[in-house]
């Protein structure tokens, strides 16, 4: 059967082969540093169930196999950190064509450039619909139970290779100037290409860390509950400014709502769970427009499209964020307790 690690595997490798590349490549000045943190990321991937037989002879005493490559995949996090703070991920050289090139090609190709990329989208809706709709078919690829997540990727992974091989056959070029676009793309989001992976672990972190218990307490002893707006305004900021430290807003949600939405907002002043939930995460959301954490919206688009000021995205959506985020407050204030 089709398995998720098969997935994981190949973009395990395809991070070796580019950190190979990049070791190779004496045009960066951080060479070794540069191919060590993707190297280091592609590790991270090849990890599965395989390894923890494997240490478990070496685990310290009292623990399993499976913490110490827990542990493990932790340091390894902080050492690419360390990487990626002391400057080590570079630009190097890709064997790109020029400017003069890329317009020629651009003119000879016109809209047809766009097939590859639409090939994702295409291969992505129409593998999941075969997937769910063809009789016989999950199960006979992916076994038995529900495979939804699994059949998004894979259907996702068949769309980029399908681009990709397209992309060769319209440009005529080598697969090893593919691999050189996509090191070039890495080098060029650097640090930020890994921080969605990593945030989505954050929001787990700070509750087993018991934030939101604190965040209770806090508020139930130090503030005011006599005024509902300012307990509703509480909630809200809470909200933004959990999911601009966490870079997503799902990660905030439960913090926010454990500490003050349901404790307060739903139990002390009887307010409707729904509508605190709902608007609550569009509070989240907001933060989402204003914060550098949320990479994958705000850092990687500015990256790959080569903007002059990596915060750009960040200062356009910044009076929106702000402006949405006052309008919430409103809404959960009137809304909830209707």
């Amino acid at each position: 059967m089709f398995k998720q690690q098969y997935l994981f595997t190949l973009a395990g490798l395809l991070l070796l082969v580019i950190a190979v590349m990049s070791c190779r490549d004496k045009g960066n000045p951080r060479r070794w540093f540069t191919g060590l943190f993707w190297g280091l990321y592609g590790l991270i991937f090849l990890v599965d169930d395989w390894a923890i037989p494997l240490l478990e002879p070496i685990a310290p005493l009292g623990s399993t196999g499976a913490r110490t490559l827990h542990v493990g995949v932790g340091i390894v996090v902080v050492v690419m950190a360390l990487i990626a703070g002391f400057g080590g991920v570079r630009l190097g050289r890709y064997h790109a064509r020029s400017d003069a090139q890329r317009q020629q090609s651009a003119r000879t190709l016109k809209n047809r450039l766009f097939i590859p990329t639409l090939m994702i989208p295409v291969m992505t809706a129409g593998g999941v619909v075969a997937f769910t709709y063809v009789p016989g078919l999950q199960r006979a690829v992916f076994g038995e139970g529900n495979h939804s997540t699994l059949i998004t990727l894979t259907s996702m992974t068949l769309g980029c290779l399908l681009g990709w091989l397209i992309a060769l056959r319209m440009t005529h070029e080598k697969p090893q100037q593919s691999l050189q676009e996509a090191r070039r793309l890495l080098d060029s989001i650097g640090w930020a290409f890994i921080l969605p992976q990593i945030l989505a672990t954050l929001g787990l972190v700070f509750v087993a860390a018991g934030i939101d218990t604190d965040i209770a307490y806090l508020t139930q002893h130090y503030l005011a509950l006599d005024s509902r707006f300012a307990m509703v305004a509480l909630y809200a900021v809470a909200m933004a400014l959990l999911s601009m430290i966490m870079g997503n807003a799902f990660a905030a949600f439960p913090i926010a709502t454990a500490g003050i939405g349901l404790p307060i907002l739903v139990g002390h002043y009887g307010g409707d769970p729904a509508v605190m939930a709902a608007i609550g995460m569009f509070c989240g959301y907001c933060g989402t427009l204003m914060t550098p954490m949320a990479a994958n919206y705000n850092i990687v688009p500015a990256a790959l499209l080569e903007l002059p000021d990596r915060n750009g995205v960040i200062k356009a959506q910044l009076p929106t964020g702000i402006v949405l985020l006052g309008v919430n407050i409103l809404l959960l204030y009137y809304l909830m307790f209707l």
